[in-house]
């Protein structure tokens, strides 16, 4: 890519762009095939389907290529759609939407791992836990902070392990 290379930044449903905006208005200046670049990203956010993914695309005019970067939707997020709900409880610890599996929060540790600041896998499978008080779900039939406290007991570390594969 030359050195006049253009950012463009959009918010897309995930395997659901097009070529209107606020890809093909930013995109289309540029002589680059919109329709080649909503391809692209269809393919890379196929997995986060009906969410809202950030997506970086690097154009280049001269040589009319371009890159597509896309980063992962928000913890809350990726745990609401396992839930296979729109949005967060009004009130988390009094209204429950439902009870994730550790499975299903080691796949969204997975997929926030390179995200998250945290140094272990197990780290970030407790951070993900955290987030899923704040959305008011259990995990495994437990208050996440209870399910925190046994994780840090070492009664989650086989599974984890597990999961970490």
């Amino acid at each position: 890519m030359s050195e006049k290379k253009i950012e463009v930044k959009a918010l897309v449903t995930g395997g659901q762009a097009s070529g209107g905006p606020p890809i093909g208005p930013a995109v289309g200046p540029t002589g680059i095939n919109i329709k080649d670049v909503v391809d692209v990203i269809n393919e890379k956010t196929q997995v986060f389907k009906g969410l809202t993914v950030p997506v970086r695309i690097l154009c280049d005019p001269e040589t009319k290529q371009f890159e597509i970067f896309i980063e992962t939707p928000s913890t809350a997020s990726l745990l609401l759609k396992e839930l296979g709900a729109e949005m967060g409880s009004k009130s988390p610890g009094e209204e429950i939407l439902g009870d994730l599996s550790m499975e299903q929060i080691m796949n969204v540790a997975k997929a926030k791992r390179d995200i998250l600041l945290e140094k272990t896998f197990k780290s970030c499978v407790k951070t993900v836990v955290g987030t899923a008080l704040s959305i008011g779900a259990t995990v495994e039939g437990q208050n996440p902070k209870a399910l925190q406290k046994a994780i840090d007991n070492g009664q989650f570390d086989d599974v984890i392990k597990k999961g970490e594969a």
